[in-house]
Parts: structure tokens; C-alpha cells; sequence
């Protein structure tokens, strides 16, 4: 099998498990803690990555930036925005609204990263870019329909505050990924955001922690439990999460992204918002409403245009190609 199509074949097995992603969480998260779940998923999924990592590290050259303390940092407060906040924002968006509203949602987070990076970075920004965002955010408002509101404003808020949350985490990881790749920082920043939120965790079992968080809005989160819910019945789901989407899911973009390009790779997240609500009703019976169907095409249509100059370079270097 030739480079480029190993790199399809990622693409459509890291689409086909990421669009599986919420609906399996919907299924496993009644078993367990949603902060349990979060680090456990992110530190196995780690583990999954961390020879492909390894990988990478041995494949840079003597002139390579050196991972030292101060980078180790760095990637730990990038897995501190993306695994600790973003995650655990996003698993809570699962517990209290639709798994396709989440992974819909959840779908529109490159249009976000564009926008931080022009506000952060000064990255340039184009017509074609105003353009995918206008129609990415009008999409979301007719999703959500604050004018006859159906969904959880709370699983809306969540998953909103995880949308932001990974997108900076993506622009901030810039820097990193281009220094020790994006394999490594991804990995690391898994296992040191899963770290941290075990230490968290920990923290919860502190007798005076707990006493306080019961007395708040957030008694669920005293005495976090690192082993309960486990059983035979959840065990195949759950570990489809960890090591299948959470481990296999991003080695395989990753390898996509390494056979083809970041923009190529970037296909996965244009096909996720129209399978998702498909896997979502054919497999826990998800209505699909009106409004979603019309949103879902809006933001199909900001994705083909923020694509737009992407779509239009491979088809002129299949036209140029070789015959």
C-alpha cells in the first residue's frame, strides 16, 4: 500500500471513530464519574500513543529543539487546557444533552482555532475564512434555537466551553508541535492532563476538600472513585473509548496527517458532523429534528468553504499528476 492511500485509509478509520466517539461515551458514561472517565480514557489513550511518540522523537535530527524541563511545562499546561478543561466540559456536554449535538458542536472547533490564531498569533485572515465562520456560528444558532429552546442550556454551555477550550489549546500548541511534533506534544499533553486531573482527583479524598465540596453545587466531585463502575457488561464499550477512540482515533490521524497533509487530514472533521447524528440514531435512537438536519447543512456548507482553497489544490495536482 502506497503512502497516499494509507493515508485515506486513516482518514476514513479516524472519521469513522471519531464520529462513534459520543454516542459510546453516551452509552458508558452512566457507569462512571465523568472526571474518572476523562482521565482514565486520556491516560490509556496516552499509553496507546506513546510508542508512536517515541517514534517520532528518534526520527528528528541533531538540530532539533531539545524537550527539556521548560517544554515538559509548557505541553503539561497545553494538557491542562485541552485533556483537564476542555474534556472534562465536554463530558459533562455528554451527561446532559444529545451525543449529536455534542459531536456536531464539538465538529466546528477548527473554525474556532482559525479564529484564535488570528486574535493570538496575528495569524492572516481571509474572505473565505469570515465567510466559513458567519456560516459555522449561524449554524450552532440554529442548532441550539434559543427562540424555542429543546436542548439542555446546560449541555449547550458545556460543550461550548470545550469547543473554546480545545481550539486554544490548539493554537497554543502551535509552537510545540512544530518543535517536537505533533505526535509527541498530543501524547504528552494526554498523559500530563490525565496526571493532573488524578492528582485532582486525589485531592477530592482530603477530608476537609470533601467537606467543602459538599456544601456547594459540586458535591459530586468529593471523594472522586478511581475504580468503581467497572464491569464485564461495560468493559468491550469502554475500552473502544480508551484504547479504540481516544488511542487508535488519534495515532491514526496522526499517521494521516504525516501520508498527506494537515489539511487533508483536517477532512475528518468535515465528515463528522453528518455521520455522528446517523451513528447517534441508528445506534441510541436519537431523534434527528428539523433544526439540526438544517444546521448540520449549514455547517457542512462553512466546512467546504473554510476547505475551499485546500479541495481546490488537490484537485488541480490530480490534474497535473502523472498519467
Amino acid at each position: 500500500m502506497g503512502k497516499k492511500q494509507l493515508g485515506i485509509l486513516c482518514i476514513v478509520v479516524t472519521t469513522i471513530l471519531f464520529s462513534l466517539m459520543e454516542v459510546v461515551l453516551k452509552g458508558v458514561s452512566p457507569h462512571f464519574h465523568p472526571f474518572q472517565l476523562n482521565f482514565t480514557r486520556f491516560f490509556i489513550g496516552g499509553l496507546v500513543l506513546l510508542p508512536f511518540a517515541i517514534r517520532q522523537l528518534k526520527r528528528r535530527g541533531p538540530d532539533a529543539p531539545e524537550l527539556n524541563a521548560r517544554a515538559l511545562a509548557k505541553i503539561a499546561l497545553l494538557g491542562f487546557t485541552g485533556t483537564f478543561i476542555s474534556m472534562t466540559f465536554y463530558q459533562l456536554s455528554i451527561l446532559h444533552t444529545d451525543a449529536s449535538v455534542v459531536a456536531i458542536l464539538f465538529s466546528s472547533n477548527p473554525l474556532f482555532v482559525m479564529l484564535f490564531a488570528v486574535l493570538l498569533l496575528g495569524e492572516p485572515v481571509r474572505r473565505h475564512n469570515v465567510a466559513a465562520l458567519i456560516l459555522e456560528l449561524l449554524g450552532i444558532l440554529v442548532i441550539v434555537s434559543p427562540w424555542n429552546m429543546q436542548l439542555n442550556a446546560a449541555g449547550v454551555l458545556y460543550v461550548l466551553i470545550a469547543v473554546l477550550a480545545f481550539a486554544l489549546y490548539g493554537v497554543l500548541g502551535k509552537q510545540e508541535s512544530a518543535a517536537y511534533g505533533s505526535v509527541v506534544t498530543t501524547c504528552l499533553g494526554f498523559l500530563s492532563g490525565s496526571a493532573e486531573m488524578m492528582a485532582a482527583a486525589a485531592l477530592t479524598h482530603v477530608p476537609v476538600i470533601a467537606a467543602a465540596l459538599r456544601a456547594t453545587p459540586l458535591h459530586d466531585y468529593a471523594n472522586i472513585p478511581f475504580f468503581t463502575g467497572y464491569s464485564w457488561a461495560v468493559l468491550p464499550a469502554f475500552l473502544f473509548v480508551c484504547i479504540g477512540v481516544t488511542g487508535i482515533g488519534f495515532a491514526s490521524y496522526f499517521t494521516a496527517m504525516d501520508c498527506t497533509s494537515a489539511g487533508t487530514a483536517s477532512l475528518v472533521f468535515f465528515f463528522k458532523p453528518v455521520l455522528s447524528p446517523i451513528f447517534a440514531f441508528l445506534l441510541i435512537q436519537e431523534a434527528i429534528p428539523a433544526n439540526r438536519i438544517a444546521g448540520v447543512a449549514i455547517i457542512f456548507a462553512a466546512s467546504l468553504i473554510n476547505l475551499s482553497p485546500m479541495l481546490q489544490k488537490l484537485r488541480h495536482d490530480r490534474g497535473t499528476g502523472p498519467a
